[in-house]
């Protein structure tokens, strides 16, 4: 199992737009895929339509109380399941600050569901935030995935965030190796020349880790949430759609899952 964080201090990204949809779309291609809502604003979890039972998220794992396998739901998609999220998880950051293990406990959890083959993917919806949420998250990723919006705040927020990236892997987390997988440009407007030049200056410090994929601004993006769908649920046709199934097959080419000739369609 390859543990995915979907991170971006910067809010209003398309970060769990990201995860919930490129989550959906693996699954859609036979991928066994546990999406784990780690935001207590628990978007990725209402976005999918579900409502949890009370006392679901992953707190009461966090603090040792629980065990992460009483926790998965089924979404009613087939080859997805959820880790869902409550407003209770926001005192979870309180909580751990003062263990001294709060970096690894997320990690140690998610290490236990690998030897079991239950997920090919486990993708990790993260608070737009640098706290402990956050940097346990990516201490517990084997790969980042930072959605980027089209504009020059979000080179700020890219510099940022690889910043942190580089002092997990030079802290005591004990995951030297966790690599920034890959950055996708969201919310993309090609009409647009400061849509253009963002994702060419991104291009031009990252060209190994950005996505030919860009996922272009839709207002059918923006809405499917609001129904509790995917996007492939709420607009199966259109460009949204087009774009995340696109983004799921360039994932899985670099996984080397599939073969390249998938990328044109065949």
């Amino acid at each position: 199992m390859k543990v995915v964080a979907v991170a971006n201090q910067k809010g209003g990204v398309g970060k769990t737009t990201t995860a919930l949809n490129l989550s959906a779309a693996l699954a859609l291609q036979g991928q066994r895929v546990l999406l784990v809502d780690l935001d207590p604003q628990a978007n990725c979890t209402s976005g999918l339509g579900i409502e949890p039972p009370e006392n679901s998220s992953m707190y009461p794992v966090l603090l040792g109380e629980a065990k992460v396998y009483d926790k998965l739901l089924q979404t009613g998609r087939e080859n997805l399941s959820i880790v869902p999220s409550e407003m209770d998880l926001a005192g979870v950051e309180i909580e751990l600050a003062r263990s001294d293990d709060h970096l690894t406990r997320l990690r140690d959890i998610l290490q236990a569901l690998k030897p079991n083959d239950l997920f090919e993917y486990c993708i990790l919806d993260t608070p737009p935030s640098l706290g402990v949420l956050m940097t346990s998250a990516l201490a517990a990723a084997d790969e980042v995935l930072i959605p980027l919006q089209c504009e020059w705040f979000g080179l700020e927020g890219l510099a940022k965030i690889v910043h942190v990236l580089d002092q997990i892997r030079a802290s005591d987390a004990n995951n030297p190796d966790v690599k920034l997988e890959g950055i996708v440009m969201t919310m993309y407007d090609k009409r647009t020349s400061l849509s253009r030049q963002v994702a060419e200056e991104v291009t031009k410090y990252f060209p190994d880790q950005v996505y030919q994929t860009m996922i272009p601004r839709t207002i059918r993006i923006g809405e499917a949430p609001s129904h509790g769908r995917t996007i492939f649920e709420h607009d199966r046709w259109g460009l949204g759609a087009s774009a995340y199934e696109s983004l799921a097959t360039e994932f899985l080419i670099r996984h080397a899952v599939c073969g390249p000739e998938l990328a044109d369609g065949h």
